[in-house]
């Protein structure tokens, strides 16, 4: 008996970019150490995306060079992408990843990164699911944005960790989607 061949697609992003899709057999990767992804979708228009970003720079800047890793850049674009695609604002969930303190130094980049991504949600009334941020380890994250499934991988050096990472409870939400740790 030979197994059926996967239709499930990975595309794999980087800083600076961001991915929206319809497609349920697509799976996004991208890893994060002090950077921020913020996986958001529609559960009833069946449209999701994932962004990821460094420096969350300031509401209003104009800086050219660094505008495409600005959270606030890349999370509008996030936002917009998505109403494009058919999803409606007041339906918008998200979970976030990353913001790990990688470098020790006076200023902790990831915890601002997350903390900032945290205000922006709440400024644009999105509801927030879940996720991981903070510590002192990179993570690979799998997104399914359809189904708002989400997989992270600790990572520790070169090695993945799986052992499971606890994480606090945040308020339930119907269909929010799956998220595995490991």
């Amino acid at each position: 008996m030979t197994a059926a061949p996967s239709t499930e697609k990975r595309v794999h992003i980087i800083q600076g970019e961001f991915f929206v899709t319809d497609d349920r057999n697509i799976m996004v990767t991208t890893i994060l150490g002090s950077c921020v992804a913020a996986c958001i979708r529609d559960p009833l228009a069946g449209v999701g995306g994932i962004n990821h970003f460094l420096l969350p720079g300031e509401l209003g800047s104009t800086q050219r060079g660094e505008a495409e890793r600005m959270g606030v850049h890349l999370m509008e674009l996030l936002v917009n992408g998505l109403l494009k695609a058919g999803a409606r604002r007041d339906r918008l969930e998200a979970k976030l990843f990353g913001g790990a303190r990688t470098v020790k130094s006076r200023s902790d980049i990831g915890k601002n990164n997350a903390d900032f991504a945290m205000r922006f949600l709440k400024a644009e009334a999105i509801t927030y699911v879940g996720g991981s941020t903070g510590g002192e380890q990179g993570r690979r994250i799998q997104y399914w944005p359809v189904s708002g499934r989400a997989r992270q991988i600790m990572l520790t050096g070169q090695t993945e960790s799986e052992r499971p990472v606890k994480l606090p409870v945040a308020s339930l939400v119907d269909n929010a989607g799956e998220l595995e740790l490991f």
